[in-house]
């Protein structure tokens, strides 16, 4: 069971936060619109409120506090967080040539033309590619269910975006190389596979699969006790189903518990995408976030590291409403920058939302949702599974319920 303190001792209106239980309640689970959720928030580390909602499978079955949840993008900073593990130890550096490590990607050129029916035009050469472009999401990668281009196209085609199953690290990387990058690495943003070279990359220079690596230098670390790429027969009644948004009609089920692939050893970990785990697993993530690296005595990466990870990279200071290509939903773009694995408010007000200059956060496509503010200490964390996150406004909706129970502010 979660231990919770006493919310008015740690600044906030209990019954304001109590309003969050009532609202989603009464807009998602009664609606029908979320079958299932969980919402932790905390201050200084210490839970303050926490509520779940729903049922955990679609026969019925209660939800549970200990409940397994797919947090598909949340992967994303966990495998920023290994690799900056790397550059401690100067195994690599944020500005090595991709290259160096995965020689693979020495020919990739940009986009010219072609696709589709049509090969590919020979590509122009560029910059070469750097993991500060990776970290950054201005590699020139893409992913294909963003639907803009006969480079997504060809994504789609090689299935790049969801490729547990099918593909070992060194066959996605093949793939991945022989097609085209939309852009020059650095000139522009647009949500990608990066993060997954991220994680084939943590891989090659430690000579473990990235699961082995979070479990030894993440995950037992901070006592993650439930994250991994798969779910293990002992813990499979605790995984959750998830469902697809449907327009005018309630969710359709496209992933049954009972029958999931995540049942099954990964053949390939998603360093952008794969990890499944639990409220309680990712809200010690966020702590050790907010402490500045630090958790109950372990070290994950030093607090200098972490505070070059959340300044924004973006060029000449600007927000991703300058720089996007995109078409995705973990992040507003007005008023947001973007760092080595995380997005953060650069300018609250452009935002029109409660927030604090430095907050850094993300999402995952199945809804989930978590942000840290360094300036309140608040963390929070959003379990449901309905995909695409895009669906509804609930992440806005969230911060503006916390913020509007907060009644110490440090600002």
């Amino acid at each position: 069971m979660l231990a919770l303190s006493d919310a008015g001792e740690l600044g906030f209106d209990g019954e304001r936060l109590a309003r969050i239980d009532e609202f989603i309640e009464r807009q998602y689970i009664a609606t029908g619109r979320l079958n299932n959720a969980q919402v932790l928030v905390a201050r200084g580390g210490q839970p303050v409120h926490y509520a779940h909602f729903g049922s955990l499978r679609d026969d019925g079955t209660g939800m549970r506090e200990d409940a397994l949840f797919r947090i598909a993008s949340m992967t994303k900073p966990v495998t920023s967080i290994a690799f900056m593990q790397l550059v401690e130890r100067c195994a690599v550096a944020v500005d090595d040539p991709v290259a160096r490590v995965i020689p693979e990607f020495a020919e990739l050129g940009v986009y010219t033309g072609g696709g589709g029916a049509l090969p590919f035009a020979p590509a122009r050469r560029g910059k070469p590619m750097r993991f500060v472009d990776l970290l950054t999401h201005m590699s020139g990668l893409t992913y294909g269910f963003q639907n803009r281009s006969s480079i997504d196209a060809a994504y789609r085609d090689a299935q790049l975006d969801l490729s547990r199953g099918s593909l070992t690290s060194d066959e996605y990387i093949a793939k991945l190389a022989q097609i085209p990058l939309e852009f020059e690495p650095g000139s522009s943003w647009n949500y990608s596979v990066s993060t997954d070279v991220i994680g084939i990359a943590v891989e090659r220079l430690s000579g473990m699969s990235l699961g082995v690596y979070l479990a030894e230098h993440v995950f037992g670390p901070l006592e993650m006790v439930d994250t991994g790429f798969d779910v293990p027969e002992d813990k499979a009644e605790r995984l959750a189903d998830a469902y697809g948004y449907r327009p005018g009609k309630t969710p359709r089920l496209v992933d049954r518990a009972v029958e999931s692939r995540l049942l099954q050893p990964a053949k390939f970990h998603s360093g952008g995408g794969g990890l499944v785990g639990t409220i309680a697993d990712y809200h010690r993530f966020c702590t050790m976030l907010l402490n500045k690296g630090k958790l109950d005595g372990a070290w994950i990466v030093a607090p200098k590291t972490l505070d070059l990870m959340t300044a924004n990279q973006l060029p000449d200071g600007a927000d991703l409403t300058e720089t996007s290509r995109s078409l995705f939903s973990e992040a507003n773009n007005a008023g947001t920058g973007f760092g080595l694995g995380f997005a953060m408010v650069i300018d609250p007000a452009k935002t029109l939302m409660p927030a604090s200059k430095g907050e850094f956060y993300w999402g995952g496509a199945y809804s989930t949702a978590f942000f840290v503010d360094p300036v309140e200490r608040i963390t929070m964390v959003f379990m449901t599974q309905l995909y695409p996150s895009s669906t509804y406004p609930i992440r806005r909706q969230l911060k503006t319920l916390i913020y509007s129970a907060l009644t110490d502010s440090h600002a």
